[in-house]
């Protein structure tokens, strides 16, 4: 038994009121869509919008509309994270990880929706597909 704590990380007592400030403010839809950026989240439901009508009009063009999503998004991320270290190198102090930590998870939002987007035109494609 003695190992056993010996092996496990160090554990930090954390005070509940950082507890409550790390907790994400929004967790509902539009909160997150303000979140992810509202020109990069309405790209990409314009893309969802697309993928869904090219499923019923023209299902040859499901692959491409969903292999876009995940390239907008990464794209999204890759302007975003410009803009945050042109911030973070025009500060002068120090910046809290909690502050960093909040921008990089809401970065990761147009991600986690550009590659839903590309799961449901991977289940589009394998519903669409020929059986022999």
């Amino acid at each position: 038994m003695m190992i056993m704590k010996t092996l496990l990380p160090l554990q930090f007592e954390t005070p509940p009121e950082a507890l409550q400030a790390a907790k994400p403010q929004g967790a509902t839809l539009p909160d997150l869509f303000s979140q992810g950026g509202p020109f990069w989240m309405s790209l990409l439901t314009i893309l969802l919008v697309a993928l869904l009508l090219a499923a019923w009009k023209a299902p040859r063009w499901v692959k491409e509309i969903g292999l876009a999503a995940p390239v907008v998004a990464i794209l999204s991320v890759l302007f975003g994270l410009y803009n945050a270290f042109d911030t973070l190198g025009q500060t002068a102090g120090a910046i809290s990880p909690g502050v960093l930590f909040g921008g990089l998870q809401c970065c990761t939002i147009p991600i986690i929706y550009g590659l839903l987007i590309y799961l449901v035109s991977l289940i589009i494609r394998i519903i669409h597909k020929p059986r022999v």
